[in-house]
């Protein structure tokens, strides 16, 4: 796995729209920042995001459907293919991602995937290895979930760059 400079991430606020609860942290998009050298790069990823105790691993694509996680914040590593994501529920925005790219979504935040390549494929893990759920937005799941959202903690590291990379400067100045 080659980590190239230290990525910037891109930032994006999505603001409670009455479904989804969405979150005060933001959604953080790290372009092109790991790319595979190796046959496997889901595993490389795996372990890249473990090295940094983001855990409980999967692979697979995205939901077609909008759907949020109270318990936990989590990743996704895009290894291969491209898409476009709706992230932040209906009135949110669409998010093209490619192979290299890196979402951080908070907890509460609206995602989907609306289109993709054929081979689009994403490791999701999650910080300290929390388990996840899984919401849509429907009656009944708020406040439960708004006061699961506001327990989280913010992590200890960023997945890719550790304790000293951007998430916790980014999500601390909140």
């Amino acid at each position: 796995m080659v980590t190239r400079q230290l990525v910037q991430p891109e930032q994006f606020r999505f603001k409670d729209d009455g479904i989804f609860p969405n979150s005060v942290l933001p959604l953080l998009v790290y372009r092109h920042a790991l790319t595979a050298d190796g046959h496997d790069p889901a595993s490389l990823l795996e372990e890249r995001f473990a090295d940094n105790d983001w855990c409980n691993s999967w692979r697979n694509g995205v939901y077609s459907f909008a759907h949020y996680h109270s318990t936990t914040h989590e990743i996704l590593g895009v290894y291969c293919g491209a898409a476009t994501l709706k992230v932040g529920g209906e009135r949110g925005r669409n998010l093209d991602v490619q192979s290299g790219d890196v979402i951080v979504i908070p907890a509460g935040v609206a995602h989907q995937k609306l289109d993709a390549s054929s081979d689009f494929a994403v490791v999701g893990a999650y910080p300290d290895g929390r388990d996840w759920d899984l919401l849509r937005g429907r009656p009944g799941e708020r406040p439960e979930a708004d006061r699961k959202i506001a327990a989280l903690p913010i992590p200890d590291n960023d997945p890719i760059y550790g304790a000293e990379g951007p998430l916790r400067q980014v999500w601390e100045a909140i």
